[in-house]
């Protein structure tokens, strides 16, 4: 009786397993026609196992519902400890950005399995997204002796040393992963910025044209490129590289600022306004767009235009306002605002203390306007002290008006020191 009992258990057994069996084969063809809501459906109406947890987390991975593909991956580790379903959670976990929790997942796989490389690059990139520098160079570190051929961990262990503030250390890492693959576009890309911040530039250069023969398109570099050729003073050079960029990402702020740069220094105003005022709508707080509508301008004798544009500069600008003030005072003085115009050198000064011409237009303007020539004689004197090698011809001047003044009061019977 017993055994015919057992026989009977286990033929149930059997039939409940080759029904299930039979429907996940169901599922598995539905979802190669794409059929994954009727999938789901068949899904919830069955016994919850590891088997349906785990394939309807997958379902929702595969449709980028991570949230729900979480959830699902984190019941199928509920009925039974495996191994690939734990790094499905922690690139589910990754992909929410719920980074701690995907290295805690990911630290616990590799406490049990040291050599699996593939979660050990995931641990070290998460581990540079979370700032924790240290613990990302021992992974890539460790990972190099392991595999010495990828240049993708030499880049990351440059990334690395880069957030530790070792530049030699993240050049030299920089320039490994160049030598496994010179092709590696992000770290030409790294290289040509950190000796462009060295200031080798023959070294940017060759990264930076390197580079370009990798990705002709490459927005950074040519970003980088551009400005090259603007210190060059190769502006039309510079002006084909800015348009290249403009086709591949429009309306960008530095790419209608450079425009409006460079057809500033080729004299074209009605270019140059046209970027400007591109710029401005793309970044209402940069007041350096405002700065160069002002100059222009000025030398088009556009006073008023000037005005305008000089005070938008100083209201909107948070930072050192000088050559705007010093537009300013250029203004006033060209609308024979005299008092005004020494106010705003003034205050061009006071905003920026190594703005040496301020300082001289303060004492040239000051002799002219003020009956005490006293005002004037300081301030002569102050920019000889500071800045007597800045500019030979205004330095000259200056010392013979301290001449002139002195000779003036002396002869009214008073010495100035």
């Amino acid at each position: 009786m017993k055994k015919k009992i057992l026989v009977l258990f286990v033929l149930i057994f059997l039939t409940k397993v080759e029904a299930q069996t039979s429907a996940f084969a169901t599922i598995d063809s539905l979802l190669q026609k794409g059929r994954y809501k009727i999938a789901l459906q068949q899904l919830e109406n069955m016994p919850e196992s590891f088997v349906s947890n785990y394939k309807t987390a997958s379902i929702f991975e595969a449709i980028d519902n991570n949230k729900e593909a979480v959830l699902y991956y984190e019941k199928a580790l509920s009925f039974k400890d495996d191994y690939a379903t734990k790094v499905k959670l922690g690139k589910a976990y990754q992909k929410l950005k719920k980074y701690k929790k995907a290295i805690s997942v990911f630290e616990e796989i590799t406490k049990n399995d040291s050599e699996n490389l593939l979660v050990n690059y995931r641990i070290g990139r998460l581990y540079l997204l979370t700032n924790q520098p240290k613990k990302a160079k021992n992974i890539f570190q460790e990972l190099i002796k392991k595999d010495a051929e990828n240049a993708n961990y030499s880049y990351q262990l440059g990334l690395a040393y880069a957030m530790l503030k070792k530049r030699n250390l993240k050049i030299n890492s920089f320039l490994e992963t160049y030598k496994k693959d010179d092709e590696h576009i992000k770290a030409i890309h790294q290289l040509a910025t950190s000796f462009i911040l060295l200031r080798d530039r023959d070294s940017a250069n060759i990264f930076i044209e390197r580079g370009l023969v990798v990705d002709a398109n490459h927005i950074p570099l040519n970003k980088l490129k551009a400005n090259k050729l603007y210190r060059d003073k190769r502006y039309l050079d510079g002006i084909r590289i800015l348009e290249k960029l403009d086709s591949l990402k429009p309306n960008e702020k530095f790419t209608q600022k450079m425009l409006g740069r460079s057809w500033y220094k080729l004299k074209n105003f009605e270019e140059a306004k046209k970027y400007f005022n591109k710029a401005k709508k793309i970044d209402q707080s940069d007041y350096k767009s405002y700065t160069y509508l002002g100059q222009i301008a000025l030398e088009e004798k556009d006073f008023k235009t000037a005005f305008f544009q000089f005070s938008m500069a100083t209201f909107t600008g948070k930072d050192r306002r000088d050559e705007e003030y010093y537009g300013l005072g250029q203004v006033n003085l060209e609308t024979k605002k005299i008092k005004e115009a020494i106010a705003m050198f003034k205050r061009a000064y006071q905003e920026n203390r190594a703005n040496y011409k301020a300082l001289y237009q303060m004492a040239t303007l000051s002799q002219e306007y003020y009956k005490d020539k006293k005002i004037a004689y300081k301030h002569f004197n102050n920019y000889v002290d500071k800045f007597e090698e800045k500019d030979s011809l205004l330095t000259n001047h200056a010392k013979e008006q301290l001449t002139i003044i002195k000779k003036y009061y002396f002869q009214k019977g008073e010495i100035l020191d």
